[in-house]
């Protein structure tokens, strides 16, 4: 299929597959003649790159993940720890932001109670 069927099959746009190739992300698809002709394996990867950045994964992080990536076999296992590890930035980050809630309510608590206690003379 050429590069407009595989944009709309995965959800993506043009510009960004040929964004994916230049900084290796995708594999450069055969051609037929000057177009590029993709496969369903390339549908299937530029979907999990679509899904993975809806997620939180950077680029960067994604080249990290399937650096070296060849034909069918994706790298589950280092896909696997990369997932495990945004997991653990996201508990920490959801912990920060709780903290911050926290100290919001307290904050309001405290501004309502010393607003009590505050009168002001119209004398």
């Amino acid at each position: 299929m050429f590069i407009g069927k595989a944009a709309q099959l995965s959800g993506t746009t043009i510009k960004a597959i040929r964004h994916y190739e230049a900084i290796g992300l995708l594999p450069s698809p055969q051609r037929a003649g000057r177009y590029r002709v993709y496969s369903a394996q390339s549908v299937e990867l530029l979907m999990l790159i679509k899904c993975a950045q809806q997620l939180g994964f950077k680029l960067k992080e994604l080249q990290a993940i399937l650096h070296g990536h060849q034909g069918d076999a994706l790298p589950w296992a280092r896909a696997s720890q990369a997932i495990a590890h945004k997991q653990e930035e996201l508990a920490l980050q959801m912990a920060a932001l709780q903290k911050m809630q926290a100290g919001l309510v307290e904050f309001d608590a405290m501004l309502k109670h010393s607003n009590q206690n505050c009168t002001i003379s119209t004398n």
